[in-house]
């Protein structure tokens, strides 16, 4: 398998495999939700489509980075969102990263989004495939935690299993986790930095494709919980 690491500004070209790394905390916070029971998420463009999505269907959830605002039900926060029942719920999500990234490459034949919370099975889903570009979405492409992550998949969808201590061990020395565990950042859960170095919670992992004028992520791969 050929790869690559990218951050969202350097890709140049369409690839035909994309895994679109966002570890603190939206892919995360969305593993959580399908674990939750949530049958789809919206990935939104910007904040203003998120709540025009939710305007036009009240009954989804709608959720972002951040503090709590008027229109979102929700933040992007694992901890805060493992709590709530999603059954057959569609979410709409908006981050600062995560989604940005995966709708940059949303061209692409396939496209997973992961975090070490789906590991093993975005892994899994990659093998045999010769070229993939994984994504790294934080801090324009040098966020450590999702650095490690990538390379972590990488090397577990090549061969035997590495060591998963040293890449969950950078993630948690990294400058997002700092400021997750410092309250640094808005609507943050205490556990948020815990569930996010949590690995292979989910024996699933997610991909994102169109669907009637929308980027939408399901869950890809054998189970859900």
């Amino acid at each position: 398998m050929e790869t690559r690491f990218l951050a969202i500004g350097e890709l140049t070209a369409t690839p035909s495999v994309a895994v679109v790394i966002d570890v603190m905390r939206a892919f995360t916070t969305a593993a959580w939700a399908f674990g939750q029971g949530a049958e789809r998420i919206v990935l939104a463009e910007s904040l203003d489509a998120a709540l025009e999505l939710k305007g036009r269907h009240p009954h989804w959830v709608a959720l972002k980075d951040g503090a709590p605002a008027p229109g979102f039900d929700a933040v992007n926060s694992p901890g805060r969102i493992r709590g709530t029942d999603l059954a057959g719920r569609t979410v709409v999500q908006k981050t600062t990263a995560g989604t940005v990234g995966a709708l940059a490459v949303r061209g692409a034949e396939l496209v997973l989004c992961a975090s070490f919370a789906v590991a093993g099975a975005t892994a899994r889903a990659l093998r045999g495939r010769p070229d993939v570009t994984f994504v790294v979405t934080g801090e324009e492409g040098r966020a450590e935690e999702d650095l490690a992550c990538a390379q972590y998949i990488a090397q577990r969808a090549t061969g035997p299993a590495p060591d998963p201590a040293p890449y969950l061990r950078r993630a948690a020395d990294s400058t997002a986790a700092a400021e997750l565990a410092g309250g640094i950042r808005e609507g943050v859960h205490e556990d948020d930095v815990r569930l996010c170095l949590e690995l292979d919670r989910f024996d699933f992992t997610m991909a994102a494709a169109p669907e009637d004028g929308l980027t939408v992520l399901r869950p890809y791969g054998e189970r859900v919980g």
